[in-house]
């Protein structure tokens, strides 16, 4: 007995085999994939000699199950036209498009109907941070190395406590009218510091210093607003991935913590019984300016780690390419896995922990202005150490059974300099043991070429910064060499940290979503060819 479907099937593609071959499994209900072929066995010359119609009604009698299958039959229409080949051509060259959003990928870009979007789908893409969020990091990276060496200046022309008050909306005004600086000025005559080294001072000498003071807070503001303000677009377009929204919470912590820590800061200055703690001189605490300095290494450093991090699983991940001078992703992966870039990426950490504590130290040697006693170099005193008797004092001791000989470490001004120069002779042997390590032939081999440039770099400033340490001793501190000295340690901070980040292993989720790349790239280059 002839089939009831041949009338129906007659009308459909011209070959069963395509017929098969274009439509997705499961896509049809089975009854429906068992009629079709079975027909298509019994009528595959008329096949060829029919086109599709625009619609289809099932005979009369028909169940409505049958009924539903001939108007699913009737959507293919379009579809079955195109041959195998042409879809999978259009699919890998949609898929190629897109690389930041999981979607399943039409047949055909005008297909609009639920129906007419069943394809096979590609396997889910991993959402991971778009490029621009790193240039963004790298920019708010760069605010805050300028208002570093802002703040080193400020401290260097003893401006820090030129500004009375902290209030983030009114501060952001600057006097303008003779009254209104007037008004700042006598706020500044009951100040510890211009009773004490200031009373000379006219309302002209005043303003040079006022303006760096309000110069480094303008900047705070400015960093902090232009940190917050694109965050919103970046979780609204979904352009962060895994763990970065909760690691730009921390940097934005950091950032108001540093704000609140800076006016923390300053009020050491302004109140009389914290100046009488500090022996009488007026100046900020040493302490809190170690701290507030660290804060800020700390943020610049979380920027330009977490943008270098970012930019690098990009490239990784989304265009396929080899990272820190490595040409194929498998080479970088089989680079990066290796023993010699762990123990590398080992000593990279200690260096750059070595750096960051000197820097903090110096920190110390500037709140206590031990930068004007012991003006020589390599020697102190004659010597080349100070006599244990200025080293551990007891005036320095505040408990009766001087117990606390610790305080000379951080409130002694020759032992604080002589802290600041072991430190900085320990951090540049380190570096140049670690160049030392890496221009060997047999691990100079195993390196990424960035990596090993890195280091033949941070070797060079850290010879620089020690040369511009020394000037800056031997001149008795002078404004602009202590400042470049201070900007020096952030770059050779910035040149270990890259160098660490440049052997830094991606995490599994970069590594699938970079074979998942490639394998794109190969599924169009076979149907290319």
């Amino acid at each position: 007995m002839a089939s009831p479907w041949r009338p129906l099937v007659s009308l459909l593609a011209p070959s069963p085999r395509l017929i098969l071959a274009a439509r997705p499994p499961a896509a049809h209900p089975a009854p429906l994939a068992r009629t079709l072929a079975t027909a298509a066995r019994h009528n595959a010359p008329a096949l060829s000699r029919r086109t599709t119609p625009r619609s289809i009604d099932a005979p009369r009698g028909f169940s409505s199950s049958l009924r539903t299958e001939a108007k699913a039959v009737a959507g293919l229409g379009k579809r079955l036209t195109d041959s195998p080949v042409a879809l999978l051509r259009r699919r890998v060259v949609l898929a190629s498009r897109s690389l930041s959003t999981a979607t399943a990928i039409p047949l055909h870009a005008d297909s609009a109907s639920p129906s007419a979007s069943t394809t096979y789908p590609d396997p889910p893409e991993e959402p991971l941070t778009t490029p621009g969020v790193s240039r963004y990091l790298f920019g708010i990276a760069a605010l805050v190395f300028t208002i570093v060496v802002v703040g080193g200046m400020t401290r260097l022309t003893e401006s820090g406590l030129s500004i009375t008050e902290w209030n983030v909306i009114k501060g952001v005004q600057l006097p303008l009218s003779s009254a209104e600086w007037n008004e700042e000025f006598e706020k500044y005559k009951l100040t510890p510091e211009f009773r004490i080294n200031n009373s000379h001072m006219t309302v002209d000498d005043f303003k040079k210093i006022y303006m760096w003071e309000w110069g480094h807070r303008i900047l705070g503001r400015i960093i902090g607003l232009t940190f917050l303000a694109p965050i919103p677009y970046f979780l609204y377009t979904r352009k962060l991935g895994r763990g970065v929204p909760l690691a730009l919470l921390g940097i934005a912590t950091l950032i108001g913590g540093q704000g609140a820590l800076g006016w923390y800061m300053v009020k050491s200055g302004l109140d009389e019984e914290s100046v009488k703690d500090l022996g009488g001189v007026p100046r900020v605490s040493q302490y809190r300016l170690a701290a507030h300095l660290g804060m800020a290494f700390l943020v610049y450093a979380s920027c330009l780690r977490l943008g270098l991090g970012v930019g690098r699983d990009w490239k990784l991940a989304k265009k396929a390419q080899g990272l820190a001078g490595i040409k194929s992703v498998q080479e970088t992966l089989a680079v990066l896995q290796g023993k010699v870039a762990g123990r590398t990426r080992a000593l990279l950490t200690v260096v750059s922990a070595l750096v960051f504590t000197t820097a903090l130290s110096g920190a110390f040697v500037a709140g206590l202005d031990a930068g004007l006693i012991y003006n020589e170099w390599p020697t102190m005193g004659g010597s080349l150490h100070p006599p244990a008797s200025e080293l551990n004092k007891d005036f320095y001791c505040r408990k009766a059974d001087k117990s606390d000989r610790w305080r000379n470490l951080f409130e002694n001004p020759a032992t604080a300099q002589f802290d600041h120069r072991m430190l900085a002779y320990t951090t540049f042997l380190s570096v140049v043991t670690l160049f030392a390590y890496a221009r060997r032939p047999h691990i100079r081999a195993q390196l990424p070429p960035t990596t090993y440039r890195l280091i033949k770099a941070s070797l060079h400033m850290s010879v620089l910064q020690v040369a511009l340490g020394i000037s800056t001793l031997l001149y008795l501190v002078p404004t602009h060499l202590a400042a470049t000295h201070q900007a020096g340690s952030l770059v050779l901070l910035s040149l270990v940290l890259a160098a660490g980040a440049s052997l830094r292993r991606p995490n599994s989720r970069v590594v699938g979503e970079a074979m998942r790349t490639l394998r794109m790239r190969d599924k169009a280059a076979q149907i290319k060819v």
